[in-house]
């Protein structure tokens, strides 16, 4: 890995709230997901949210990102509001970058190619620049490539798995490459859906490794993730959601001896 801090300062924590969540609540026909959810995830932390299957961590997971649409409640991003309503390529716009729990690579385009698809949120030249292949075209398009091939580096990939088909990595390799692809947007808030699911003991420490390293060159993290020796670990605080409430909220070692945790959630665990 470089050990050059890629983000740029125009990201880098100043220790304020970052995301705001109040009054968050989702319906699914009959079904009530999310019961007025309100946490605040400060800037430069890994933040863990966690809870039993059915809990809402998802559901959540996907109103932050755009993915749903909350029918009520407010959120607030970096100091802004962020209306509900917002789709999820916006989100992304505002500096919030995700990853997915079932991978979800373009299996067919090389790893450099994945990293670059993210990068060309920061494009400046434009389509028609693009079509006719003008020399700032051309350079943007090389810059790119190289700042594709520097994260990838970042997240410890070798530079041989730059020019291979994203289905032709490992599992752990393919869980990095979409982390890479996330961090080319530049984003100040990396939401990750259970990065570690299906990792051995090694890929495990690996990607704590890197998490710990992203939040420490300046971007927020928010984890969802089943395995709870890593979430008490690795995150700074965390939130539990049980029957789409969230019932306690803190440092890991308050939440970890909480009753109304252990009961709903951790039990032997804990």
């Amino acid at each position: 890995m470089t050990d050059a801090a890629f983000v740029p300062d125009s990201v880098r924590s100043t220790g304020q709230a970052l995301l705001s969540l109040q009054g968050i609540s989702k319906r699914f026909g009959g079904v009530q997901a999310l019961t007025e959810v309100s946490l605040t995830i400060p800037e430069g932390a890994i933040y863990g949210l966690i809870g039993p299957n059915g809990a809402g961590k998802t559901t959540l997971f996907n109103v932050i990102t755009g993915f749903y649409q909350a029918d009520a409640g407010r959120r607030s991003f970096a100091g802004h509001d962020l209306p509900l309503r917002l789709k999820a390529s916006a989100i992304v716009e505002r500096g919030i970058a995700r990853t997915f729990q079932n991978i979800r690579l373009f299996h067919f385009m090389t790893a450099l190619e994945n990293v670059m698809v993210g990068r060309h949120r920061c494009t400046r030249t434009g389509l028609l620049a693009a079509l006719l292949n003008t020399r700032a075209a051309r350079e943007e398009e090389a810059a790119i490539a190289r700042r594709a091939r520097e994260l990838l580096d970042y997240v410890g990939l070798p530079a041989s798995a730059a020019g291979r088909l994203a289905n032709e990595l490992s599992y752990g390799d393919q869980r990095r490459l979409e982390i890479a692809r996330a961090l080319a947007t530049e984003p100040r808030l990396l939401a990750l859906d259970e990065p570690a699911a299906g990792m051995n003991p090694t890929e495990t420490a690996q990607l704590r490794v890197l998490l710990e390293r992203i939040r420490d060159d300046g971007i927020t993290v928010l984890l969802i993730e089943h395995d709870v020796k890593l979430i008490m670990g690795l995150c700074d605080r965390v939130a539990v959601l049980d029957f789409g409430r969230l019932i306690t909220e803190g440092r890991p070692e308050a939440v970890r001896n909480d009753p109304r945790v252990v009961a709903a959630y951790l039990g032997g665990a804990a």
